[in-house]
């Protein structure tokens, strides 16, 4: 049951990342991706690690997750993504998204951090969030 809300949480992510006009602007388009393309234009946004833990109680349901998400820039320099971690901050952070078959009980901002790659060109972002999903209850008739 996990890994369905793990997913869904995924997909509500990436589209409130690619429903965010500041964030596309900053990118360039919509260059969010579970995987990126060999030749993708940079900059761009990927999906990262999720770890899911199970965040039961007694009587109901729950889990918890942890969801990193990558920025890539060759701007040359911290600037561009540290503008795009931001914007990524203002689409996610404490915000309602729908998940399907879920309900996201809040969804916040671990960390971020940003450091040069061992390329010397490439300046990766890193942030995580965490999650608390619940599955959604089919109301009795």
């Amino acid at each position: 049951m996990a890994e369905v809300a793990s997913w869904a949480l995924q997909r509500g992510v990436y589209q409130a990342l690619v429903g965010s006009s500041v964030l596309t602007t900053l990118l360039g388009g919509p260059r969010i991706y579970d995987h990126a393309p060999q030749a993708a234009a940079f900059p761009f946004v990927t999906l990262g690690q999720s770890v899911i833990r199970d965040w039961s109680t007694g009587t109901e349901d729950g889990g918890e997750h942890e969801l990193t998400l990558h920025v890539w820039s060759r701007a040359g320099g911290k600037r561009e993504v540290l503008a795009i971690v931001e914007a990524i901050k203002a689409a996610l952070h404490d915000q309602p998204l729908l998940l399907e078959d879920h309900y996201l009980v809040n969804l916040r901002r671990q960390f971020s951090e940003v450091r040069l790659d061992p390329d010397g060109d490439t300046f990766h972002g890193i942030v995580r969030y965490r999650a608390v999903t619940e599955p959604a209850v089919a109301e009795a008739a």
